[in-house]
């Protein structure tokens, strides 16, 4: 493998996922291979080990890769099951926030029905995370930070709905969300990460109200749809 260099518009762990989907369609690791280790891979590939974990995660959520706890990541298949997904890398801003409140309104009303103590708690740091960056950070790094401590939250959300399928599809299509959570951080006309929506959605969560976090999580993704409409050229 060679070394990787960032893409124009492509993230890197998206550059990263697909390298490694290629050595599994190509058949340079079989089923059953362990494959190289993190550092290995950020050597070979010439990124670093965060980005290596990303893209290994993602590839285990599309149950390419299995990760064994003390063992290592070993090929699961060299099938991919998901590749109709792959459009979505290259959908539009709109196109993800409208998935999104599909796939998130459904993980809420689940998780009100479902949630543990740990999910609660899990919730509930997610959240203090978010906050500890205020409503509207100024620096480039810090807007960063939030969107990843924001990934971070809906992620805790879908995992509290215990739904093995939601969770699957939700880990691929994690990098599409980050991809156009980046693309739109400083964005003129875009509205900051909302605290009180992000904390009615937990709320109603902890509630134990379905109704009340389905319409919860679908207005905190409605505000961003709704700004990134209002950009879009009149048809």
């Amino acid at each position: 493998m060679t070394a990787l260099r960032a893409a124009d518009r492509r993230s890197l762990v998206d550059t990263v996922v697909d390298a490694l989907r290629a050595q599994l369609t190509e058949r340079a690791w079989k089923v059953g291979d362990r494959i190289p280790t993190e550092h290995v891979l950020a050597e070979q590939l010439g990124v670093g080990r965060n980005t290596v974990r990303e893209a290994v995660r993602v590839l285990v959520h599309a149950g390419l890769l299995e990760s064994r706890q003390g063992q290592g990541t070993f090929v699961r298949s060299t099938a991919d099951p998901s590749a109709v997904l792959r459009g979505m890398k290259q959908a539009g801003v709109r196109d993800v926030l409208e998935l999104r409140i599909a796939l998130e309104t459904e993980a809420a009303r689940l998780a009100a029905a479902r949630r543990t103590p740990e999910d609660l708690r899990a919730l509930r740091a997610a959240l203090d995370a978010l906050r500890s960056h205020g409503e509207a950070p100024r620096e480039d790094a810090a807007r960063t930070a939030q969107a990843e401590d924001d990934i971070d939250f809906h992620t805790r959300v879908v995992a509290a709905a215990h739904n093995g399928a939601l969770t699957e599809v939700y880990g691929y299509f994690s990098s599409s969300v980050r991809e156009a959570l980046h693309s739109s951080l400083g964005r003129l006309g875009m509205p900051p990460i909302g605290l009180a929506a992000h904390t009615a959605v937990v709320d109603a969560i902890e509630s134990g109200d379905p109704q009340a976090a389905e319409t919860a999580a679908r207005e905190l993704l409605m505000t961003p749809l709704r700004a990134v409409e209002a950009q879009l050229p009149q048809q």
